[in-house]
């Protein structure tokens, strides 16, 4: 497998950074992860929009133009043979001289495995727990998430599939992922700050055959009075939620909105560029 650094493409076990970089000594940087399916990669100039706006806000400058960056990006895909994986790009804090000043950030881009949610996790939904957190710099893709990291223990403890993050009751979004609400008048509602935006989110927000699709407030009650609750992300589409803590949602099954965004996820990660 390959993977490029800065200018060129190396072995991915030669592909590493100095000790110095922030990214390893403050954990300053930032990422993209991006889906490459069937050698094509679905909505990469939002994925590219959204890297070079967090680059931008962190002061990180980005080496290579978006025609130069997309070049590489789809070298990468036909050099490693993997029609369909997951690319993940991080631009780092770069080799500090003091171990806290900016300095030249690093561009790493990697390729991975990507397994999609299983046949049954979508039958069957997974429970999900609940932490008090907000984010900082919610609209930044960090390579911060010492929070999501730490709270693993308790997610495996809970037999949970994930962790929910909320602040005085007002829910925003998952380490991972966006989270959305059918309340029990069938609109769909996505939280509308403090979140990341999600390019998953921004597609199921953009429908509109069918179905209502809103940015709101969503609190813990709003959820346990839900219809539906899903969870979104590039790597899982769509997953449904059953059970939230203690509290079971809806009829405890996935329920027929879900399915039908799904469909129309996978209909528009497949149709021609």
């Amino acid at each position: 497998m390959y993977s490029f650094l800065n200018t060129e493409f190396l072995p991915a076990e030669k592909t590493f950074v100095h000790v110095s970089d922030l990214a390893v000594q403050r954990g300053y940087g930032i990422f993209d992860f991006l889906k490459a399916v069937n050698g094509k990669i679905p909505f990469i100039d939002d994925y590219f929009d959204r890297f070079y706006r967090s680059a931008e806000f962190m002061q990180l400058p980005v080496s290579l133009t978006r025609a130069q960056l997309k070049e590489v990006v789809y070298e990468l895909v036909q050099r490693n043979g993997e029609a369909n994986a997951g690319i993940k790009m991080v631009l780092t804090g770069g080799y500090s001289p003091d171990g806290y000043e900016i300095a030249t950030p690093n561009l790493i881009i990697t390729q991975h495995a990507l397994p999609m949610p299983s046949a049954k996790m979508l039958e069957q939904g997974v429970k999900i727990i609940t932490h008090e957190f907000r984010r900082e710099m919610p609209l930044v893709k960090s390579i911060n998430y010492t929070t999501g990291v730490w709270l693993q223990r308790k997610v495996k403890e809970a037999n949970a599939y994930d962790v929910l993050y909320h602040l005085h009751g007002e829910v925003s979004e998952f380490p991972r992922c966006n989270l959305f609400v059918v309340k029990e008048n069938g609109h769909v509602v996505t939280p509308a700050v403090h979140v990341l935006e999600g390019i998953t989110r921004k597609n199921i927000l953009s429908l509109r055959e069918g179905i209502t699709v809103v940015e709101g407030k969503i609190t813990l009650d709003d959820i346990w009075h839900a219809s539906e609750v899903f969870l979104t992300s590039t790597t899982k589409r769509v997953v449904p939620i059953v059970q939230v803590d203690d509290v079971r949602i809806g009829t405890g099954k996935p329920g027929p909105v879900v399915q039908k965004i799904l469909n129309e996820l996978i209909r528009m990660e497949n149709r021609p560029e």
